[in-house]
């Protein structure tokens, strides 16, 4: 995933969930967070971060904001991206243990829509894809704030095994550097629970770091989980 018009800034503090207030070139601008995630571990004042530019004139923030910087590790916190990078790498053939004959984006299921339905020579099934940025001394965790959208999915994919699909749970880590996922059974116990309890049944769960750049992500390594 290849981002366009990236320009540095320094982060200055979040208004709201979508809005924050950067410095660019000297001048304070009120910018898009493109995360509803809480990042208070990310979001402080004086960070180094990088902002898309926005090439809609009638857009009311020019900038929105897809990295920060933790300490030295770039992280990517645009949430919408995750979806992307996963998709470009199953179009490679990685992933998956075969290489899919089709995907389809955006696929409802029962009372879900979910990110991709798949198929490979001999098997189909959906993947929902989460992005991580929460990470606490090399550990990766998700969520960093309760999803009860997060839960149902969860809970659907085991749904989906009865009826012959073969599900995955893929977790985009928005960082390198990672030594292993883990659920945030703090933030969100019962996430933490329906995610431990869908792979006991049999949901495939896949956990990648990026290689995330100013200007690009991409998939990297599959880490190990820990529920």
């Amino acid at each position: 995933m290849i981002y366009s018009n990236i320009t540095e800034g320094i982060f200055i503090k979040r208004i709201n969930r979508f809005i924050a207030e950067v410095i660019v070139d000297d001048i304070l601008e009120t910018v898009h967070v493109k995360n509803t995630g809480r990042c208070k571990e990310l979001f402080i004042e004086g960070r180094q971060c990088y902002l898309e530019k926005s090439n809609n004139p009638n857009r009311k923030t020019k900038y929105s904001l897809i990295g920060i910087y933790k300490e030295n590790e770039l992280i990517n916190i645009d949430s919408q991206v995750p979806n992307q990078v996963v998709y470009e790498a199953l179009s490679e053939g990685k992933i998956l243990d075969e290489r899919p004959t089709y995907i389809k984006r955006e696929q409802t299921y029962g009372n879900s829509r979910f990110d991709v339905y798949y198929e490979t020579p001999t098997k189909k099934g959906f993947i929902e894809v989460k992005g991580v940025t929460l990470e606490i001394d090399g550990v990766a965790k998700f969520p960093d704030a309760p999803t009860t959208r997060g839960t149902k999915h969860v809970n659907e994919l085991v749904e989906g095994l009865r009826e012959g699909y073969t599900n995955y749970i893929v977790l985009l880590i928005q960082m390198d550097h990672i030594k292993y996922f883990t659920p945030n059974y703090e933030r969100d116990p019962i996430f933490g629970e329906a995610l431990k309890k869908a792979v006991e049944s049999g949901v495939l769960l896949k956990c990648f770091t990026s290689k995330v750049t100013e200007t690009s992500i991409e998939i990297l390594n599959e880490i190990p989980y820990k529920l």
